[in-house]
């Protein structure tokens, strides 16, 4: 088990539509978080009126203590999947706090501060299934947050999913995480002091032959 970074409490909530892999989306990163990295993580979550195209919400609340109220209303992360979502939950956003969006889908963020991707087209045009765009979401969070090491939470992606779909997923993982350090840069400042040692960058093969 590596090192933890010392978190009081981190609060991420995770919206858009049903049939968008919202609450898988959550349930996955908050078994890494938890499993992977030994944090202390809640979630809940909540549907709209219908499975698929209603609203669609999983929130988490991670920390290194005991979590004495489970429930997320100051958020330090919000990703929202829609522009319905995005409206809804932006207010519930802590001083501070990130903003990430799916910039296809939102097309009036209520600030100029946020970071976004067309993470549904990437699933369609660089991985060939939609269905993958939670895992591009997924790869891309874990460069983003400081206490999140990409290596222990692709393994437990990895673990947790069926053979026949692990390979996909991992290449989604893998796209979502590249293209956020290419397009996200660096860890945001409000976070940085959260920032673990542990995230060494990945080793490249070489192809030099012998």
């Amino acid at each position: 088990m590596k090192d933890q970074a010392e978190l009081e409490r981190f609060e991420i909530r995770f919206s858009g539509l049903g049939g968008q892999g919202i609450i898988t989306l959550g349930k996955v990163m908050g078994a890494g978080l938890s499993l992977g990295h030994g944090y202390n993580v809640t979630q809940t979550q909540s549907y709209g009126p219908e499975a698929r195209g209603g609203s669609s919400r999983c929130d988490l609340v991670v920390s290194s203590r005991r979590i004495s109220f489970p429930k997320a209303e100051n958020l330090d992360l919000l990703v929202a999947l829609s522009q319905e979502a995005c409206n809804a939950y932006y207010p519930y956003l802590k001083p501070g706090g990130v903003l990430i969006i799916e910039s296809d889908m939102v097309a009036q963020p209520p600030t100029n501060q946020y970071l976004g991707l067309p993470f549904t087209a990437m699933a369609k045009d660089r991985i060939g299934i939609p269905q993958a765009m939670n895992t591009i979401v997924l790869g891309a969070l874990t460069h983003l947050l400081p206490f999140a090491v990409p290596r222990i939470m692709r393994k437990n992606m990895e673990e947790a999913l069926p053979e026949k779909i692990r390979a996909i997923n991992v290449k989604a993982f893998n796209l979502g995480n590249r293209e956020a350090k290419k397009h996200f840069g660096d860890v945001p400042q409000a976070w940085a002091d959260m920032v673990v040692e542990h995230r060494k960058p990945e080793k490249k093969r070489s192809t030099q032959k012998k």
